[in-house]
C-alpha cells in the first residue's frame, strides 16, 4: 500500500514569547550551531538535514501541544483529507506559512498532535 508521508521533517519546540531570544541561546549552544533563520516569530535550526524549530507562543501553552512533529506530504489537502477521514481531528487546518510551504495539524484519537507539512524544498540527506 503506498502512503502519502515521506518522513518526518521537522519538530518544533513551543517557547513562551517572552522566553524566544533565552531559548534561541540555549539550543545555540545546546547544539553547537546558530539558526539558519532567526525571527521574533520563528527561529529555525538545520540540523542534520532536518529542521528544529522555535515557536513562540503569547497563549498558554497546552500539556501534549508544546512539541509538533511534521510528516513531510506532497499534497497537503489529501494528507489531511485522509487523516480526517480515518478519525483524526483537526487542530489547524492546511496553511501557507511563506512561499510554496504547507503546514497543518491533527490530533489523533488519543489527543495526539500530527503534523504534516508540504515543503518541496526539502531533500533528505
Amino acid at each position: 500500500m503506498a502512503t502519502p508521508f515521506l518522513g518526518l521533517r521537522t519538530c518544533i519546540y513551543r517557547i513562551p514569547n517572552n522566553e524566544l531570544v533565552a531559548a534561541t541561546e540555549w539550543y545555540s549552544n545546546a547544539l553547537g550551531i546558530k539558526p539558519y533563520f532567526n525571527e521574533p516569530f520563528y527561529v529555525g535550526f538545520e540540523v542534520g538535514g532536518y529542521e528544529l524549530g522555535l515557536h513562540p507562543h503569547t497563549d498558554l501553552i497546552k500539556i501534549g501541544e508544546n512539541v509538533e512533529t511534521y510528516w513531510g506530504v506532497e499534497d497537503i489537502h489529501a494528507a489531511f483529507a485522509q487523516l480526517l477521514a480515518a478519525g483524526a481531528i483537526a487542530h489547524e487546518q492546511p496553511n501557507n506559512v511563506g512561499g510554496d510551504i504547507w503546514v497543518a495539524t491533527v490530533k489523533d484519537p488519543w489527543g495526539n498532535m500530527i503534523g504534516i507539512i508540504q515543503n518541496p524544498h526539502f531533500v533528505a540527506k
